[in-house]
């Protein structure tokens, strides 16, 4: 935790100039008055400052964005993260120099992963549950048209066979994107089967 003494004329000045020095607001930091001002003797001998310690209140996505950075840099990349809210929480969508894949890893593994290790840092530091989304190159995109389009595709195989498909194990978003792709198609219907993390998406006849 980034604590600073600050001092000034009054308590207000004193925290003024804390603030200044950790360019937040007030509502970023725990204040502990550590002396009262004084005026001294006559008022002028001996004036004693107000003196002040500003504790900073760490701010979770900041904490979460430092963890990612941190990762990748272990992994040798330079990245950029960007924040975005979405319907699905709060998304931080990572970009930079070189190969990403890295943290993408096979059909977003490594991404869910770190997406869960995020979250549990991030709400470390929250006094309300957060629920963060981790994207990098705009993974989760191209993984939602993909599933869509597999979606449709199987529909059409259950509806010519008449039999019923099992999907691969997916993660709770991606199986929301099959059951929303399919849920107002007149022939198919779809519903999970299956512990996590097996948990599958069927695709049946109606």
């Amino acid at each position: 935790m980034k604590k600073i003494v600050a001092s000034g004329k009054t308590i207000d000045d004193a925290v003024r100039y804390g603030l200044t020095q950790l360019q937040v607001t007030e509502d970023r930091v725990k204040i502990v008055v550590l002396e009262q001002p004084s005026k001294g003797l006559f008022g002028l001998i001996g004036v004693k400052e107000a003196k002040v310690e500003l504790e900073l209140i760490p701010d979770a996505l900041e904490e979460a964005e430092k963890f990612l950075l941190d990762v990748a840099r272990t992994m040798g990349l330079s990245v950029r993260i960007d924040r975005k809210q979405t319907k699905d929480g709060m998304q931080l969508s990572v970009s930079g120099e070189g190969e990403l894949g890295m943290l993408i890893g096979r059909r977003g593994g490594t991404l869910d992963a770190l997406q869960y290790l995020v979250n549990i840092v991030a709400n470390r530091f929250s006094n309300s549950h957060l629920r963060i989304v981790l994207d990098a190159e705009d993974f989760r995109e191209r993984r939602r048209k993909t599933l869509e389009e597999l979606s449709d595709r199987l529909a059409g195989r259950v509806i010519r066979t008449r039999k019923e498909v099992v999907l691969e194990p997916m993660t709770p978003l991606e199986r929301k994107v099959i059951h929303s792709q399919l849920q107002n198609h007149p022939k198919v219907r779809t519903f999970s089967k299956g512990d996590e993390p097996n948990r599958r998406v069927v695709i049946a006849l109606k």
